[in-house]
């Protein structure tokens, strides 16, 4: 059902061009607010391989989530916090609300002379986009930039049709083409220029009346280098053309910004009006509408009223109406309030993950800076140990009732150890404590046999392996299951149960019993470690360099052309030398003969395991 229901969502709801772009066989996602693509991004729960098998691409693996954080935590993260933007007034309520700091509106450096006009209405979206063409060239011929700002690709694919149809002069930039971006943006401003785009382009940017020398130069003179006096010569020509230029602009009414349609975000159209009139320059904005457009259709007037307007239209018939323009504002401001309620609501979900984030972080921090993590180790095998035999002997029982099968078997299974239980069940004054007891010793004394196999640096590296290997897998497997569990915690509500704090139950739940986890897995991984030191049977045939002189340039034999003098030298034959495993070098059973005839490094030949270095090669302590 749920490959039913993704397969389903691809199909109907995720378009190409709007969500999602297909480039070099691959689904990348787009920014539904920047229209940029998010190269690198997938969407989860099998929804992108289900949008990969709609458009019959390769379907990728899905991603497994290591880490995780919102921007809002992430950013709380920082002891103080601040920016700035053109446009954060719309949303001064939620940083106080997320963040508690406030927004401070700062008056700009010059009056602002930009002009916005009032909405236009049309029927439907042809109509519309056939009157932005007809204005376009209107403004274009009168020598004025104009930036078209569009929602989607698609829509901007469109729009670049009709301009085609009107006969205008354009540069189409969206994410198909957002390597272009700087170079199409600098030439924005240039006498009748048309530059239709999606929401990426330009923001916060100044967009250069006149035209922008550096690229001018790259497009007119690519062959001049920069610095060298006929460059210099050039830029001044082009220089004095950009002022002229920016005059007849200025004189034409400075930047057209014309919106094709309402964003669901106030703050995005004020963004896209923002790029006009900057710096004091004059500057003109307006937005056109159609009945067609997304959020007249959802959240706008009931549809009664739009299908009076409808009927009432003429085809190509512009209506400009306050209320209609209120109308979008109050649609905005819901859509504003929706989305904020979302943001806040992820927000608290992740407030749960995030203390058991803190907890996880901090402890693999310790782990990696420690000098020892014996403590740590002996500490999980303690509550290992705690588990196994509290399980089998439940408190305030007999022995009678204790299940000592089941315990034998978790004792060998995690602890790797047989250990005579039956024995310890014949005794009289036997009880879990003592139980307990027994087993915790037998457990240290088989973990510290082992330990005896390494030497300390070697032995804590493979505790601090162990560790982190099981912490990061446990926390992997964690951060699943309460994605998981976040998508289905809602349906707790129809049982008249608060949704936030079943998650947090849930998750509390879970996170124990993944520590619990990670300490058996630790205890039984290290319980279960063999460590073996043989030498390797197969070694490779090395050249002779005693006998063979190789040219250092050349890395050939070069033996035939030495000269003799120095052939008697490098010549030299001595008696070859053979690799002896240390099991069959005669060295004799006397300890105090092995002294130079045994690798400090090799495995003792008293056969304790240890290197030699350790055990008998171990150098005296001097008298005190």
């Amino acid at each position: 059902v749920h490959h039913l229901n993704q397969a389903l969502r691809a199909n109907m709801m995720f378009k190409a061009d709007t969500d999602y772009i297909v480039k070099d066989g691959k689904v990348i996602i787009i920014d539904e607010f920047t229209g940029r693509m998010m190269d690198g991004r997938r969407w989860s729960d099998g929804l992108h391989q289900a949008v990969e098998a709609k458009e019959g691409v390769t379907i990728e693996p899905e991603n497994q989530t290591m880490a995780s954080i919102t921007f809002q935590n992430y950013f709380r993260m920082y002891p103080k916090i601040g920016g700035m933007t053109g446009t954060a007034a719309t949303e001064a309520a939620e940083f106080y609300d997320i963040y508690k700091i406030n927004v401070v509106s700062i008056p700009t450096n010059v009056p602002v002379q930009r002009i916005d006009e009032e909405d236009e209405f049309y029927k439907d979206t042809a109509d519309k986009f056939r009157a932005i063409a007809k204005k376009i060239r209107e403004h274009a011929e009168l020598g004025q930039p104009v930036l078209v700002g569009t929602v989607s690709i698609e829509k901007s694919e469109l729009l670049s049709e009709f301009l085609v149809q009107e006969g205008v002069d354009h540069k189409v930039l969206n994410a198909r083409f957002h390597e272009m971006e700087a170079h199409i943006v600098a030439q924005a401003g240039r006498r009748s220029a048309v530059t239709i785009a999606t929401n990426m382009a330009g923001r916060g940017t100044d967009i250069q009346l006149g035209g922008n020398l550096e690229f001018r130069m790259l497009d007119e003179h690519p062959e001049l280098v920069a610095g060298t006096p006929e460059y210099d010569a050039q830029a001044v020509v082009i220089t004095q053309e950009i002022v002229d230029e920016k005059a007849a602009v200025l004189a034409a009414g400075g930047l057209f910004v014309l919106g094709t349609e309402r964003h669901e975000s106030r703050r995005i159209d004020n963004q896209l009006r923002g790029r006009s009139g900057r710096q004091g320059d004059p500057g003109l904005s307006r937005f056109y509408l159609s009945l067609d457009d997304d959020l007249l259709r959802i959240f706008g007037p009931d549809t009664m009223f739009a299908r009076m307007m409808r009927s009432n239209m003429e085809d190509g018939e512009a209506i400009g109406s306050k209320w209609l323009t209120k109308a979008i504002e109050t649609a905005q401001k819901k859509v504003e309030a929706r989305n904020y309620d979302i943001r806040k609501q992820v927000v608290e979900y992740d407030d749960v993950m995030n203390d058991q984030r803190k907890v996880i972080y901090e402890q693999r921090a310790d782990i990696m800076d420690a000098e020892t993590v014996g403590d740590m180790v002996e500490d999980m095998r303690a509550e290992t140990v705690n588990i196994v035999v509290g399980d089998a002997c439940p408190p305030n029982s007999y022995p009678e009732q204790w299940d000592v099968p089941g315990m034998k078997t978790r004792a060998q299974e995690v602890l790797n150890l047989d250990l005579p239980l039956e024995e310890w069940m014949n005794e009289d004054a036997i009880d879990p404590e003592i139980v307990q007891e027994r087993v915790q010793a037998a457990a240290d004394a088989a973990i510290a046999d082992k330990a005896t196999q390494l030497d300390p640096e070697t032995w804590v590296q493979v505790e601090k392996s162990i560790l982190l290997q099981h912490l990061d897998h446990h926390w992997k497997e964690h951060l699943a299951t309460l994605d998981a569990l976040r998508q289905v915690v809602h349906l707790r509500a129809y049982a008249q149960k608060t949704p936030i704090n079943e998650y947090k139950q849930e998750a509390f739940s879970l996170f124990q019993r993944m520590l619990d986890n990670i300490r058996e897995d630790v205890t039984k991984t290290i319980a279960h470690a063999n460590f073996q030191f043989e030498a390797p049977t197969d070694l490779p045939e090395l050249p002779d360099f005693i006998t063979t002189h190789f040219d250092p340039f050349t890395g050939e034999d070069n033996s035939n052309d030495v000269d003799a003098g120095t052939r008697g030298f490098v010549t030299t034959q001595l008696p070859p030398l053979q690799y002896v495993r240390p099991e069959e070098q005669d060295i004799g059973e006397d300890p105090a003969e092995w002294e130079g005839r045994v690798n400090r490094n090799a495995p003792c030949p008293c056969g304790s395991g240890r290197k030699y270095k350790h055990c008998h090669g171990a150098v005296a302590a001097p008298a005190g």
